[in-house]
């Protein structure tokens, strides 16, 4: 029997429990959904956690956007674990980022013990120990996982420019460099070929080319070219090629009708949170430019939670916030949720923020001054409520938060102290070479396990390259043995000859083979996907 599936408890409609009188029975009463609605907790009311008092949130709001957020060890990943769990189990497929290593429990049977029985008796809880179908993925093959990969062309210059932490007129300028790679028919798959394509354009060679496409300057150029490198060096290298991920395998369910639960383990890239945090918003822009228009549904077609939000916003460019709010905004018609996961509010831009409708808000600290101001802003964001939320905040235990979430008609509900459910799949990681097993046992994994290393800009270019180099060394040559002056001076220039058979002749050839010679970029400049 699915979540959404369970009779309701006594007390779960109508007015709200008869235990309870006053604003709790009023805040009780505001959880009393009639359709399907996945199980939080239940009501925590001076001090005394209230079992008949479900708090919950309905199916079909989940497109609406949310915020986990709260201090390290609250139990937000226990929160992301819980909500995972209920989404999977009503057809609902879940995107979940590994930061630590410890969510991949989620899909073996979770263990029984007092504390989980204690915890389940209090919340009135029905559990039974259960795993949930999952797919592990790992960023270019690093650490366990099926790689997910992008191309550079996919990926795009904004979200590249993110990454590689240029600034403004640099990340115009490498806009320019991928329109020119974009209308020359130069793919772009990995590193090396956008290396390339800038390295020719600062060559002697490429100069003209370089002032022929919108004022690029040789020293900009220079610049992203040494960031490129420099990224190269850091081991990112791997992140970017063949075969592409594509993000519409996040969409599917099991055999049995329950969402998959895809969880992209990063344990092995912790120290390049810009590539983890900017990788993650690759997907939902791919995602955004994949899905068609479906308005609301009676349930999601995918949650996706992104974890570690303030990594994406941190440092982030006026244009690159903008593109993040407008996908929030619409991605929602199109049957997605998106949940950001912080420590706090504030990490969020008030723009996005504006756009979460559910919010589960775990204890915040108020140690240092900057502790007490950031929540002071916290309790602002919050609707009134009969609680003083900044002694609640700062009072939760672990597995409790403050929650709110949309109604089934589209209002807020009544702010509530909730004691949370424990998650019925295993609360730690599983065992490595259990973890291994699934992967390789993936259907996908033959599909994405083996990098490829088609011809793309790098060999085109090298190519050309050489063969105009062997053309200057033959032009050369025959310069020498022939005579007299004036047939020499009849014939071509050595200019002439190289610039005929080298490089852009290649080019002028490669754009009339190319199906499409632009490229059509969407919202980041991300490449729309040719299926």
């Amino acid at each position: 029997m699915s979540v959404s599936e369970q009779p309701p408890e006594a007390g779960a409609t109508g007015t709200g429990p008869a235990s309870l009188a006053g604003p709790a029975a009023e805040i009780a009463a505001g959880y009393a959904f009639d359709g399907p609605a996945l199980e939080l907790g239940a009501l925590l009311w001076d001090g005394v956690c209230h079992p008949d008092a479900r708090i919950r949130v309905p199916l079909p709001v989940l497109n609406r956007h949310g915020l986990v957020a709260g201090a390290t060890g609250t139990g937000k990943t226990k929160t992301l674990q819980l909500i995972a769990e209920q989404l999977s189990a009503n057809g609902v497929p879940v995107f979940l980022a590994d930061i630590k290593g410890d969510v991949s429990g989620v899909s073996a049977p979770g263990q029984d013990g007092a504390k989980v029985r204690e915890r389940a008796g209090e919340v009135g809880q029905d559990w039974r120990a259960r795993g949930f179908p999952c797919e592990f993925y790992g960023l270019g093959g690093t650490g366990p996982g099926i790689p997910v990969r992008a191309t550079v062309t996919g990926f795009g210059p904004v979200l590249l420019s993110k990454v590689l932490q240029l600034n403004r007129t640099q990340e115009q300028s490498l806009g320019l460099i991928f329109h020119y790679a974009d209308s020359k028919g130069l793919e772009l798959v990995d590193l090396k070929d956008l290396r390339a394509v800038v390295a020719f354009l600062v060559s002697d060679t490429g100069k003209a080319e370089l002032k022929g496409i919108g004022g690029l300057s040789t020293v900009t150029a220079g610049v992203i070219l040494r960031s490129i490198t420099a990224f190269e060096q850091q081991g990112a290298g791997g992140f970017f090629g063949e075969p592409e991920f594509d993000t519409a395998e996040l969409l599917r369910t099991a055999p049995d009708g329950r969402g998959i639960v895809s969880v992209l383990e990063l344990p092995a890239v912790q120290d390049k949170p810009q590539l983890f945090s900017t990788f993650l918003m690759w997907m939902l822009a791919d995602l955004f430019g994949d899905l068609p228009e479906v308005g609301d549904l009676e349930k999601p077609k995918l949650v996706f939670f992104f974890d570690e939000a303030h990594l994406l916003f941190s440092g982030a460019s006026k244009a690159f916030l903008e593109s993040i709010t407008q996908t929030v905004r619409l991605i929602r018609s199109k049957g997605v949720g998106v949940f950001f996961v912080t420590q706090t509010p504030k990490d969020v831009p008030s723009d996005v923020l504006a756009q979460l409708g559910n919010r589960v808000q775990h204890a915040l600290r108020a140690f240092t001054p900057d502790d007490a101001k950031a929540l002071k802003a916290t309790v602002r964001t919050f609707p009134n409520s009969p609680y003083d939320l900044e002694e609640v905040l700062t009072g939760l235990g672990t597995g409790e938060a403050v929650i709110t979430v949309l109604s089934e008609k589209g209002a807020p509900t009544p702010v509530a102290a909730t004691r949370l459910r424990a998650p019925e799949s295993l609360m730690g990681p599983v065992d490595a070479a259990a973890l291994d097993a699934a992967v390789k046992a993936s259907p996908l994994y033959g599909r994405y396990a083996e990098a490829v290393d088609r011809e793309s800009a790098y060999e085109k270019l090298t190519a050309e390259q050489r063969a105009a180099e062997e053309a200057a060394l033959e032009a050369a040559a025959a310069e020498e043995t022939r005579a007299p002056r004036k047939k020499r001076e009849e014939e071509p220039s050595l200019a002439e000859q190289v610039v005929g058979s080298g490089i852009f002749t290649s080019l002028a050839r490669s754009v009339g083979t190319q199906l499409g010679r632009e490229i059509s970029r969407s919202l980041f400049g991300t490449a729309r996907r040719r299926r």
